[in-house]
């Protein structure tokens, strides 16, 4: 899990460009958290696969490609340092978080500890689950820096608490949270822990041993730059066995006997039977790619370009960094004084400059607490060129 850059030699940057169609548009692509620019291979490996059903049918073509289609299981699990029969790939990040997060038991009174900075998409389910089951929903507060107070979610712990689950990577602010911290506190006192890892897998090395968490999930789309419709599920085995998951099927759940079914044995008990695998050829695709050029060589030219982002733009007058945590990540947030985000990112678009915004219901304890309005957020990705920040940079000071 460290950020030290490998003894590789750098990043060829001039060959993943020309290797990414997009790169080659003209235009300057800064919205890696949102969807990032697929390589050339990735692509070419989805069109070979629909290219064969049509031309034989989705059966046979998936018999004849079951081989590389169990190997992206294996890729996945060489991604996250975890086994193949730990992994489950689903159709997005929140399918593969909803199948682990209600797969969990609470009953009134038992906790849920989650993290200031969390996503709306798992809070509401947290609500759900707290109005359907009488469960509570506990924030841990953040620390000085803005990370969670590992401090404070240590004192926190109790045996009410059955489930710990944040958000490492926030969709805006920039924050890393304290991860693996979180873990050797989940791991001493026997928690369930889930982690939403969406903006920070393809972004930075995940190492689900080093992290401690029992559950995982997150998304082919983001900065592993895989096709949209992918995601995976990493469960921990001893974990596993005593899951259900909330909805199955035949695939997931044998049906031994008229009144009798036996889930599987691994974590493909949280799949369905039916699933997009020309998109699962891409995933794999772009898993082994991320393998390739290194995690550690990735991560330390994302945070590079971040943070001279973050450096022209402090330097701005009217643009606020809205970032936290003491090792901001490669999404960087800001405001500029007079300027809606939304009008923003359509300025930045007709200047040809591809940027995101993040509007405070996406986060919407931590937008309470500091007050903020819609951020507009830019990611830069390794392929991404100092020539194209400087870009962005520029824009923001003509505005």
């Amino acid at each position: 899990m460290s950020d030290r850059p490998s003894d590789k030699p750098p990043l060829d940057i001039d060959r993943i460009r020309a290797a990414t169609p997009g790169a080659a548009a003209g235009r300057t692509y800064l919205h890696n958290a949102g969807a990032g620019l697929m390589p050339r291979a990735v692509l070419e490996a989805q069109k070979r696969h629909l290219d064969l059903e049509a031309e034989i049918g989705g059966y046979a073509a998936a018999e004849r490609e079951a081989p590389r289609l169990d190997g992206v299981y294996g890729s996945v699990a060489r991604l996250l340092n975890a086994a193949p029969d730990e992994i489950a790939l689903m159709e997005n990040a929140t399918i593969a978080w909803q199948m682990a997060f209600y797969a969990q038991q609470f009953g009134p009174g038992d906790r849920i500890l989650t993290a200031e900075a969390e996503y709306g998409a798992n809070y509401v389910a947290y609500l759900q689950v707290a109005r359907r089951t009488g469960a509570v929903i506990d924030v841990v507060p953040s620390d000085p820096t803005g990370e969670l107070d590992i401090a404070a979610l240590e004192r926190m712990i109790d045996k009410r608490v059955k489930l710990i689950a944040i958000t490492w990577v926030p969709t805006n602010g920039g924050l890393t949270n304290p991860a693996a911290a979180v873990g050797r506190i989940a791991r001493a006192h026997g928690i369930p822990y889930l982690l939403d890892a969406c903006q920070a897998v393809g972004q930075m090395p995940v190492d689900v041993e080093a992290i401690g968490c029992d559950m995982l999930a997150a998304t082919g789309r983001k900065f592993l730059r895989g096709p949209r419709g992918t995601g995976f599920l990493y469960v921990r085995r001893p974990l596993l066995t005593r899951l259900e998951p909330p909805m199955i099927d035949h695939f997931g759940a044998v049906w031994v006997a008229r009144d009798r079914y036996e889930l599987r044995a691994d974590a493909r008990r949280f799949e369905s039977w039916e699933n997009n695998y020309a998109a699962r050829m891409g995933l794999g695709v772009a898993v082994d790619y991320a393998l390739e050029l290194g995690l550690d060589r990735i991560a330390a030219r994302s945070r590079m370009l971040a943070g001279r982002l973050r450096a022209g733009l402090d330097a701005i007058a009217g643009v606020t960094v809205r970032d936290l945590g003491r090792h901001p990540s490669a999404i960087v947030s800001f405001t500029v004084d007079g300027r809606d985000a939304a009008d923003v990112v359509r300025a930045a678009e007709a200047a040809g400059i591809t940027i995101g915004a993040s509007t405070p219901s996406s986060t919407r304890l931590d937008a309470e607490a500091r007050h903020l309005p819609p951020l507009v957020r830019a990611s830069p990705h390794y392929y991404n060129t100092d020539e194209e920040v400087d870009r962005l940079i520029s824009f923001c000071r003509s505005l």
